[in-house]
């Protein structure tokens, strides 16, 4: 591997082949850093640094990534091929094969999940930015759909928050329950907007449903301020990548009335009625009698 364009490279490579380091990663963050600083390019420098950084993101790590698409965000004439390879949508969801499109996707989700505010931020920014054919999901109940959701992070139950959040959006149970987990906030956001939720409802549920955001009024101004920022479309298409990355645990129910759940779950848990207690008591004393008899 020779960079024409970018020399003092070659013996870091070289450096690297003979130490048996994979600093592949590394080699893509440098890379991505010489080419940022020039702020334009020859069509031969553009086309090798595709070439390279298409091969070397193979490779990379999650922080990797969101670091260089960080880099390249802020890059006004960043190569689409390479901002669609790292924001997931360079390939059709329809078309190919779905064992390698879940493959990607999964990847997406790993990296937006590892990375940082900021980095998370300008991911969800080229998400909308990137070209890119990305399956719609239908649209929601919203309104009953976010009086539940509320009515959850209200009470700080985690549990029905994620189980509404997996119905809702049509994602796998794992990950509706590290939507509803995570310490930043940012996939909160995510669903608030693709869910169509106003703002005031968004930001009852960051400041109940987890402490870790909660307590911090700056963070929760913060993710105020995405959730104005974030277009609907973004959040689609993450919703989108969540949804083809994991397989749904069960089809999507929405019951028809508020407590249909909790009436069948009541149903599940409430012990026999007490008639059928002393019924059993009554032929376990038979039994008794007859035996002694």
């Amino acid at each position: 591997m020779k960079f024409s364009a970018y020399p003092p490279l070659d013996g870091l490579v070289d450096l690297a082949c003979r130490d048996g380091v994979d600093i592949r990663p590394t080699l893509l963050r440098v890379l991505t850093d010489l080419y940022v600083q020039k702020p334009t390019h020859s069509a031969d420098e553009e086309t090798q640094y595709v070439e390279l950084a298409l091969g070397l993101i193979e490779a990379a790590d999650a922080p990797t990534r969101a670091a260089v698409l960080a880099s390249l965000s802020a890059y006004r004439a960043a190569p689409v091929a390479i901002l669609r390879k790292l924001a997931g949508t360079g390939f059709d969801l329809g078309g190919e094969d779905p064992t390698r499109i879940k493959a990607e996707t999964h990847d997406l989700v790993e990296l937006f999940f590892a990375a940082g505010a900021e980095e998370r931020r300008l991911i969800l920014t080229n998400l909308d930015v990137a070209a890119g054919t990305m399956a719609s999901r239908p649209s929601p109940a919203a309104s009953e759909v976010i009086r539940r959701l509320e009515a959850a992070a209200l009470q700080r139950n985690t549990g029905e928050f994620s189980r509404m959040l997996e119905r809702a959006l049509g994602i796998s149970r794992g990950l509706a329950e590290r939507i509803a987990g995570d310490h930043s906030g940012e996939p909160i956001v995510i669903a608030a907007k693709a869910l169509g939720m106003k703002a005031p409802v968004l930001q009852r549920i960051l400041l109940f449903l987890n402490p870790a955001i909660g307590q911090s009024v700056e963070r929760v101004h913060d993710l105020a301020r995405l959730f104005d920022e974030l277009v609907p479309a973004a959040a689609e298409r993450m919703v989108t990548i969540w949804r083809t990355a994991g397989e749904r645990s069960r089809p999507v129910y929405a019951p028809e009335h508020w407590d249909d759940e909790r009436r069948s779950a009541r149903s599940l848990s409430t012990p026999a009625p007490r008639r059928d207690v002393q019924r059993r008591d009554d032929q376990r004393a038979r039994f008794k009698t007859g035996g002694q008899s």
